[in-house]
């Protein structure tokens, strides 16, 4: 394993989605729920704080609620990424809107691209995601082999 350049993670029919919206989205990304519940109901569902509370309340689909973004609720899903228990991610960010979280969102957004984790950060490509002939069928991510790169750099260092 430590020669192969990539590591592959097999995505099963099943989808383990992140659902996480900055205040100014909540009503976006609950429509957005709603309007797909059918699709969404075959998938197993997180969620930031509100943002999964709003979305079980309103459409009546179980999210498991982490913490809100700004008391860790990024980093925890950040965590699931890393341990292999999220497929993509609803990210429906404020552009327009500062954030006092800001960087446990950049490290979201890292670790999601370290994993490659497919994200959406607008309803267009929530849509696409969705509409994705991926949705019915496994599929497997690509991941860099990080332990090899980790052994080169200390091989390259140790000269």
């Amino acid at each position: 394993m430590l020669e192969d350049d990539y590591i592959y993670f097999t995505m099963d029919k099943t989808k383990h989605i992140a659902l996480v919206a900055h205040d100014g989205k909540k009503k976006e990304i609950v429509e957005w729920a709603e309007k797909h519940k059918e699709v969404l109901k075959q998938h197993f569902l997180c969620g930031t704080g509100t943002t999964a509370k709003l979305i079980a309340e309103k459409t009546g689909l179980p999210v498991r609620a982490f913490n809100s973004g700004p008391l860790g609720g990024d980093q925890q899903i950040g965590a699931r990424i890393v341990e292999g228990n999220i497929d993509f991610i609803i990210f429906l960010w404020d552009p327009l809107e500062s954030q006092p979280h800001d960087p446990d969102v950049k490290a979201l957004l890292r670790i999601a691209v370290v994993y490659d984790i497919p994200i959406a950060n607008n309803l267009a490509t929530a849509d696409f995601l969705l509409a994705s002939r991926f949705m019915e069928e496994t599929y497997d991510r690509r991941v860099a082999n990080f332990n090899k790169v980790m052994k080169q750099r200390i091989d390259e260092f140790s000269k």
